[in-house]
């Protein structure tokens, strides 16, 4: 990454406004944290300031509050958890911006950390509007974006602050762009590619991108529907992306001229409806009703994949193989998860849904690297330049 980073600049006693990414999982009924990961992931960088004597301000967003107060979405159960990490009280401002946030910033001392409310409570911040971008700035000194899971937003406390202060990387961004990057340039091979999830045109720039760099492509989830149907297979109630059959076509194609090994399923799961109760039947993918939709990867299927799997040094998996929320659905997912924790190979987890699947089921720290970011990394890794990267300093040289 040829971006500056905190280790290039002098933060002590500055006032560093430091964009992180605390939109964390909560329970739909208590609103208690299930998965502090993205909280942890920032640890080095907050260290690093706050011993370094920084006064720290950390601004983030959490859920989709669409520029309107919501109570459950308040930043006070995040500064709990990260106060009881940290070990020291983490306040948070009753604002993103106001006189009551500048007067809690001017009583920052050196050390300490104050953690802005929830960004989004501002229509303006998905908005980029340049006022509120300036407010933001005249916090700080220095602005710092560790939010590698909101790279890819356009907002403006990820792209619109970096045009009024110095702008660089945190530790947390610059080790995932130095991952990603590596994944790119150079992975061992053979190297597959599991891809899952609901969309083909959430995958589309990651799956071009790298067909030049892969051994095989092994394509399970909702997505699979989508090359089934291309094949001309019943795909049922199944979802599917209409306008994107003709690209899915293509990309076999072009797998096939290249040598890549293209893997769909052989068998799959199926139910009558969306639901823990629905009946379910495993199936050949020559006999899927009409009226049934696909929910998992069938037993068949899991074989083949790990079988490719298992040959192969890296590996990098964005995507459930099935409707993973519903645990009848998930044995697919879960597979795939155990037997990519057991491989001697570098494992890449590309953030979302994928993410807290391996961190549920406690198998995180046997992945080479979990990102943060499921949209950011998939656009990364499409060859796209993120916002919130492109506006930092770049490295002299």
């Amino acid at each position: 990454m040829n971006k500056l980073t905190i280790r290039d600049i002098e933060v002590g006693n500055k006032r560093v406004l430091v964009r992180v990414d605390f939109n964390v999982p909560l329970d739909a009924k208590t609103g208690v944290i299930t998965d502090d990961s993205r909280i942890r992931a920032t640890l080095p960088t907050i260290k690093y300031l706050t011993d370094r004597k920084a006064r720290v301000i950390l601004c983030s967003h959490l859920g989709r509050p669409k520029g309107k107060v919501v109570k459950q979405l308040r930043l006070t159960v995040v500064a709990r958890r990260l106060s009881r990490i940290l070990g020291h009280t983490v306040k948070v401002a009753n604002d993103g911006i106001g006189p009551e946030v500048d007067k809690a910033v001017e009583a920052l001392k050196a050390g300490q950390v104050l953690l802005l409310e929830n960004i989004r409570f501002h229509p303006e911040e998905e908005a980029n509007d340049a006022a509120f971008a300036q407010r933001l700035a005249r916090l700080a000194d220095i602005y710092v974006n560790d939010a590698f899971g909101a790279c890819h937003r356009a907002h403006a406390s990820i792209v619109g602050v970096a045009r009024y202060l110095p702008a660089v990387a945190g530790l947390l961004v610059e080790k995932e762009t130095k991952v990603l990057e590596g994944l790119l340039a150079n992975p061992h091979h053979p190297f597959a590619e599991l891809s899952g999830g609901a969309k083909v045109s959430d995958k589309i720039g990651v799956l071009e991108n790298t067909m030049d760099k892969v051994d095989s492509i092994l394509i399970g989830g909702s997505m699979a529907a989508t090359f089934l149907k291309a094949q001309d297979y019943e795909v049922g109630l199944s979802l599917v992306e209409d306008d994107r059959l003709d690209f899915a076509t293509g990309l076999m194609k072009d797998a096939a001229q290249r040598g890549v090994y293209l893997l769909l399923p052989v068998d799959v799961v199926i139910a009558d409806r969306l639901s823990a109760e629905a009946e379910v039947k495993t199936v050949s993918i020559e006999n899927i009703p009409a009226d049934w939709r696909i929910v998992d990867i069938g037993p068949k299927t899991i074989k083949n994949f790990s079988e490719e799997l298992r040959k192969c040094q890296t590996i990098f998996w964005n995507g459930p193989m099935g409707v993973y929320e519903i645990a009848r659905f998930a044995k697919g997912t879960q597979a795939m998860a155990r037997l990519l924790a057991d491989l001697r190979a570098t494992i890449i987890i590309g953030g979302g849904s994928t993410a807290e699947v391996v961190t549920a089921m406690e198998l995180a720290d046997k992945m080479t690297f979990v990102s943060t970011g499921g949209g950011a990394s998939l656009r990364f890794l499409g060859g796209e330049k993120l916002p919130g990267i492109a506006v930092l300093l770049d490295r002299e040289g």
